[in-house]
């Protein structure tokens, strides 16, 4: 598995016309190695070479990996950097993730200034875009923990509960659901809060007629979940409810277009013209969607800028939007995975509007 991984990132160097690469993004490298640990203000880095004589450069307070590349160590009073010059090769272009500290970057420039250092996160980017069956298995193994735990976060929600109470909530169900962490804090928004995309929940009670935003993903085994469902305190008012049947066409639209070979940004025209269609195109304010995987936002987006094109293996969110300021918001998002002849969508808790509390 990690060497196909290795493949694929070699390829995508020769293509740029690298022989070596840098790679630094810790979850790049447990990507590439099944070895992960978080170096904090240390060096850390895979050297790849297209000859296929990988080093790992470690500090010796870090565990012993089970890779099988030569291993570098060095310590916090060994001058790591000359140690890191030295083992690559001072005379051709270099490979940088674009994670790497300049703390790092500069220096080694100034040691092998014969070596011209070149952006090349795309060749390890790409590779993760595309997720392989046993991350798919993963993803959505965490998109269920995601809908059971909506489902309970709805229930949860009654007349005079406070936003952060239910976000606290959230995360306990993580935990009981046997989560690493969450993916990101949870975003609960009632009423006129609904209408900031990333509100931070606070201590503001729900009212009858308020709308509720809930956003939220957690972490399982490495990979992330992240949905989005709008409900209702009591009886929407109609203005309300018409919008968020607005904003689930988008969504639903935009999902049944998604197969291999479609321009991601088809996918946001569509959506976005949609929702502009009803008069509400200036109030969608963001893209319509973000890549995931091992963190929350990963390369690459669902935008009308996008040169991205659907490929199977791809998991990217789904999530229209109209927020009226001073009013309130509605947002609905899935995740969804290109599969060979469409997509499959990640989540199931129905996404029509409900009323709660």
């Amino acid at each position: 598995m990690y060497q196909e991984r290795i493949d694929r990132v070699l390829a995508a160097m020769e293509q740029m016309g690298l022989e070596q690469m840098i790679v630094s993004d810790p979850d790049s490298i447990w990507y590439l190695t099944g070895y992960y640990v978080f170096p904090f203000e240390r060096l850390f880095a895979l050297y790849l070479r297209r000859d296929g004589k990988h080093k790992l450069f470690l500090n010796k307070l870090f565990p012993v990996p089970e890779v099988p590349y030569e291993q570098v160590w060095f310590s916090d009073t060994d001058d790591y950097l000359t140690i890191l010059a030295e083992n690559v090769d001072g005379t051709k272009p270099m490979g940088i993730d674009k994670e790497w500290p300049a703390r790092f970057l500069l220096p080694l420039m100034a040691h092998n200034p014969g070596s011209r250092c070149v952006l090349a996160s795309s060749c390890v980017d790409d590779a993760r875009a595309c997720k392989d069956e046993p991350e798919r298995q993963l993803m959505r193994t965490a998109s269920r923990i995601n809908d059971t735990v909506m489902e309970r976060a709805a229930a949860f929600l009654r007349e005079g509960v406070m936003e952060r109470e239910v976000a606290d909530y959230i995360v306990a169900q993580y935990a009981a659901e046997g989560c690493d962490t969450v993916a990101f804090q949870p975003i609960v928004s009632f009423g006129p809060h609904a209408a900031d995309p990333h509100h931070e929940a606070d201590q503001t009670r729900l009212r009858a007629g308020d709308c509720i935003v809930i956003d939220m993903g957690c972490r399982k085994d490495r990979y992330c979940s992240d949905m989005t469902r709008t409900f209702f305190c009591g009886t929407p008012d109609p203005k309300y409810a018409a919008i968020h049947d607005l904003v689930r066409e988008a969504n639903e639209l935009a999902e049944s277009m998604i197969r291999p070979g479609v321009p991601l940004r088809d996918l946001d025209k569509a959506a976005r013209d949609h929702i502009a269609a009803a008069g509400y195109g200036e109030f969608f304010t963001h893209r319509l969607g973000h890549f995931i995987g091992q963190t929350e936002h990963e390369q690459g987006d669902v935008s009308g800028t996008t040169d991205l094109i659907a490929k199977p293996g791809m998991i990217f969110s789904i999530e229209p939007g109209v927020y009226l300021p001073g009013e309130f918001g509605v947002r609905v998002e899935d995740l969804v995975l290109v599969t060979e002849d469409g997509c499959e969508i990640l989540n199931h808790v129905d996404k029509h509007w409900k009323s709660v509390g």
